[in-house]
């Protein structure tokens, strides 16, 4: 990496993470992202250009409001950092190239779904349906080269140039990939409302997913829904453990025999397990960073084996 360019890079990404931090906060409350001015949310008092610079105005501040000395959540700094950090990896991976900013975009639309539905359990159509028309605008820039383009010329005499061909198989596999995606997810909530009387998939879940194989294809796509899926059953099912071995504990003090403890802290858990809305996006948006840095790699590892 030239350092010039990789410190340039790193700076663009804190300022976009700064600008992220906006997003995640104002979006699900309907507000502009634009106006009005940055202020503290308790005192109302705007914040200062000097107050605002990213990670080193926290540092500065020691994570309180200049005014108030409210604190101001780690989040903030987590996400400029985060964002940085992400921006440099895209540049290291893929080099000077438009893959870099199609990743640096792509990952930045990601990380403010993840952090908006880990905070509020919702995912804004203002990240979801942007980045699905840019996932499918850089396909005509960045060949996806997945499924369609690998199988199709072999198949199909297409009465074009080579270039123009590989660009709309291109498109081709970003559209499948949204498709599949959005359908997948859509499946799955219903058969999972009809199975469980609840709704287990909101229509932002099938939005992102579109979004994210506009941006990767279906090959990607379906390594982001099976390993999201590992994940967010491991979250769940560690989650109803913790839960359980606690509740044991406190039931243990109350109830004669462990026995019956064991079994009321279980009752207790499955409570957890029915009612617990667990941020499916945070699994599926996490995955699809995966995806698109080492997503080829494992694939390739895994039929490796067979």
């Amino acid at each position: 990496m030239d350092p010039v360019y990789a410190t340039a890079i790193f700076l663009f990404g804190l300022c976009f993470g700064s600008f992220l931090n906006v997003c995640i906060y104002r979006l699900p409350l309907g507000l502009s992202v634009v106006t009005p001015r940055s202020a503290c949310p308790k005192c109302q008092q705007p914040i200062a250009f000097y107050d605002n610079l990213p990670v080193v105005s926290w540092l500065v501040l020691r994570g309180r409001c200049r005014h108030c000395q409210t604190r101001i959540s780690p989040r903030y700094l987590l996400i400029e950092l985060l964002t940085g950090v992400l921006f440099l990896s895209c540049y290291w991976h893929f080099g000077l190239t438009l893959a870099t900013l199609k990743y640096c975009v792509f990952g930045f639309l990601l990380l403010g779904l993840i952090f908006t539905d880990a905070e509020t359990k919702l995912l804004p159509d203002k990240l979801t349906l942007p980045g699905l028309a840019l996932g499918v605008v850089f396909s005509l820039i960045v060949p996806v080269n997945d499924l369609a383009s690998q199988f199709l010329p072999s198949l199909v005499n297409l009465p074009f140039s080579a270039s123009v061909a590989m660009r709309l198989l291109s498109l081709l596999d970003s559209l499948l990939g949204a498709a599949l995606g959005a359908s997948f997810i859509y499946g799955a909530g219903v058969m999972y409302l009809r199975w469980r009387g609840i709704e287990g998939m909101g229509f932002g879940d099938v939005k992102l997913m579109a979004m994210v194989g506009a941006f990767l294809g279906i090959k990607l796509t379906i390594f982001t829904i099976f390993t999201a899926s590992l994940a967010g059953s491991f979250f769940g099912l560690s989650a109803v453990i913790i839960v359980w071995l606690k509740r044991t504990r406190r039931f243990m003090k109350r109830l004669a025999t462990a026995q019956a403890a064991r079994r009321r802290a279980w009752q207790s858990a499955q409570m957890v397990y029915r009612y617990y809305q667990m941020p499916f996006g945070v699994f599926l948006g996490s995955m699809a960073l995966v995806a698109f840095f080492v997503g080829n790699p494992i694939l390739g590892w895994y039929r490796g084996l067979w």
